[in-house]
This record gives C-alpha cells, sequence and structure tokens, in this order.
C-alpha cells in the first residue's frame, strides 16, 4: 500500500532504488494520501514505462473515515458532586 509502505518496502518495487522510494515518501508527505496508483507518475524518475512494472504490486488504501465526534472515546464531563 502506497499509503503506510516505509522506504524498504518500497525498495522492494521493481524499478524503486532508495532515491525513488525516498521521493515516493516525501511526495506522501508534502501532498498527503496516494488517491490512485496513477500519482506516482508526478514522483520524478517513474516514468509510465515504470509504473507499469510496478502496477500489480502496489495498492493504495481508501482514506480513513473520520470518526463522528459522538462516537469517540471520550469521557462524559464529570458533574460537580452536590454538596
Amino acid at each position: 500500500d502506497l499509503n503506510v509502505a516505509n522506504v524498504k518496502e518500497l525498495q522492494e518495487l521493481p524499478g524503486v532504488g532508495p532515491v525513488i522510494a525516498q521521493r515516493i515518501i516525501d511526495l506522501r508527505q508534502k501532498s498527503g494520501r496516494f488517491h490512485r496508483v496513477e500519482d506516482l507518475l508526478a514522483v520524478r524518475g517513474i516514468s509510465q514505462k515504470k509504473l507499469d512494472a510496478m502496477r500489480p504490486y502496489v495498492t493504495v488504501s481508501a482514506s480513513p473515515s473520520p470518526v463522528p465526534s459522538a462516537q469517540k472515546n471520550t469521557p462524559p464531563a464529570k458533574k460537580p458532586s452536590p454538596r
């Protein structure tokens, strides 16, 4: 998954060495999550041919849904104790 892979995992992809792996991480940190595999074309050094070689090995996860505030694990406010 391009949105969670680390540099070492990215280097296992065909045609990806340490420099391109770091560029993928940098783009993810700068621009946010990848929405589709084709977003890799924005990385300098990744051509359509290289992307085609990687495509069978990469996925892009859906962005996590925000948790509605009512479902968050926040304790209820304490009521003042009667005196």
